[in-house]
């Protein structure tokens, strides 16, 4: 996997966590199951083993009924049930008495005998006798007329092992319970099972109440290790694919999205270039016919005022040019952009007088008298019409602030200073100042607070100083009124 197609950090931990979860989850189910499989197989063995024993059981009182139903007459030596160990190994001995005769053996094991045969008769079916399982042995007494039987068992033999179906080297062992007694037919191999199986059910035979018992197990070696790791890899190469997918999903719709914001952004861009544009022009325009019509009217009186109207001309025809050099620019920052903004060295006291001579009309309208302070020979690298027009624009916005106080205190302060590598202008009104709520947005395209105002003349501003390497700020001015400080880089030293 390489570096682009991991997952995003931030789903690293949560992935990682759910897989984790899932894998665990997983491999516990899986356990469990290979457990209970294990289980139902011990159950299903243990269950086999146990028939087989109660068959043999059974079949050892069916031997005592036949030799009780077909006994033959004659002395015990020469009868026919002696062969009987030779056909069922787990026979040892077939012990038989003869109606008026006794029981084989010593004083103990003849009143056990008796006892068990007195037991048979009455219960009419065959007794125990004589159990020893530590010994591997019992005995088993059949009641009968002429003579009665018993047998005695080996329980070991008792094991079919052609047909048994616990292995012998397994974990399984195998128990034959008689009250206190335990006689273990199987012995478990291996270590100690983790997970402990148990099966118990007594034999099949009322004349044997003997308990098999089966117990087994499984260790952590049993479990299904190999499908637990498959499982644990299944769900991480998931997860991973699923991550994988959905954030391909979101840098698909990211990249959409972006896509969509920069068309927006180029409509928005084209609409605020066209609105700048008829913003920016619309000032020299103006000025261009107010002195066309100013000519008119010294023209027309008698006599023609001539050198007055050829004046007007004049400022008319330089405004013409400065509104070609506007719609030059603006073109080619459409065209190339890196070529916009042809910085040059320009003085600032230079720039703030010509903007007050242009503006001079307006000011003797107001009744405001400008004051220009500071450092003539402050230079700074701008684009003369940009910033012709930012100073343009900030003593127009300050005229306008001033036109809503009294005339008395209508104050225009210009003001040119050097700071820290950067030339600064200052324009400083006594208007009604800016609101707080209003600052944080003075900047913002189409955003104005006077009522026809398109709101780009502060946010060009901003774009073309910003461009020429500066910045424009605004501030309140106490005890009333706003300040905008225009902050360029400072030219070459002795470049002028």
């Amino acid at each position: 996997m390489g570096l682009a197609d991991r997952p995003p950090p931030r789903l690293l931990l949560p992935l990682l966590a759910l897989a984790l979860l899932l894998s665990v989850a997983g491999a516990v189910w899986l356990a469990r199951a290979a457990l209970a499989e294990q289980r139902a197989a011990f159950e299903t063995d243990a269950r086999i083993a146990h028939r087989l024993l109660s068959q043999q059981a059974v079949q050892h009182d069916a031997i005592l009924a036949t030799l009780a139903l077909l006994q033959a007459g004659g002395p015990a030596e020469l009868t026919p049930e002696q062969r009987l160990p030779s056909v069922y190994p787990q026979v040892l001995r077939v012990l038989r008495r003869e109606r008026n005769g006794d029981w084989p053996g010593g004083p103990s094991e003849i009143g056990t005998l008796r006892q068990a045969e007195a037991a048979s008769r009455q219960a009419g079916r065959a007794a125990l006798a004589m159990v020893d399982l530590g010994a591997g042995r019992y005995t088993l007494v059949r009641a009968a007329e002429p003579a009665s039987f018993a047998l005695q068992i080996d329980v070991a033999a008792m094991v079919p092992r052609s047909e048994w179906p616990i292995a012998a080297d397994g974990p399984v062992s195998v128990h034959l319970l008689h009250g206190t007694q335990q006689r273990v037919l199987q012995p478990a191999q291996g270590r100690p099972a983790t997970w402990a199986f148990d099966f118990g059910k007594p034999l099949a035979a009322e004349s044997q109440p003997f308990e098999l018992q089966l117990r087994g197990g499984a260790g952590w070696q049993q479990l299904p290790w190999g499908a637990m790791a498959a499982w644990a890899l299944a769900v991480f190469a998931l997860l991973t694919t699923a991550a994988l997918w959905q954030g391909q999903r979101a840098d698909r719709r990211r990249a959409l999205e972006l896509l969509r914001l920069g068309q927006v952004g180029r409509l928005n861009a084209l609409g605020e270039l066209a609105a700048g544009m008829a913003h920016e022009l619309n000032q020299p325009l103006t000025a261009v016919l107010a002195n066309v019509q100013a000519a008119q009217r010294l023209l027309a009186d008698e006599p023609p005022e001539l050198d007055t109207a050829r004046g007007a001309m004049a400022q008319a025809v330089q405004q013409a040019r400065r509104a070609g050099d506007v719609v030059g620019r603006l073109r080619r920052v459409v065209a190339r952009p890196e070529l916009g903004a042809r910085l040059q060295p320009v003085r600032l006291a230079d720039v703030a007088r010509a903007a007050l001579d242009l503006l001079a009309p307006d000011c003797r309208r107001l009744g405001v008298t400008p004051v220009l302070a500071g450092a003539d020979a402050t230079t700074v690298m701008a684009e003369p019409v940009a910033l012709e027009q930012i100073v343009h624009n900030l003593l127009s916005n300050a005229l306008q602030a001033l036109a809503q106080v009294p005339v008395a205190e209508r104050q225009l302060l210009l003001s040119v200073a050097a700071q820290a590598g950067q030339g600064v202008l200052a324009v400083r009104d006594s208007g009604p100042g800016i609101a707080p709520e209003v600052l944080p947005r003075l900047f913002e395209p189409f955003f104005s607070t006077r009522p026809g105002g398109l709101g780009l003349g502060l946010s060009l501003c901003e774009t073309l100083a910003a461009g020429m390497g500066g910045a424009l700020g605004a501030q309140p001015a106490p005890p009333r009124g706003a300040e905008f400080r225009l902050a360029l880089p400072l030219a070459v030293e002795g470049v002028s």
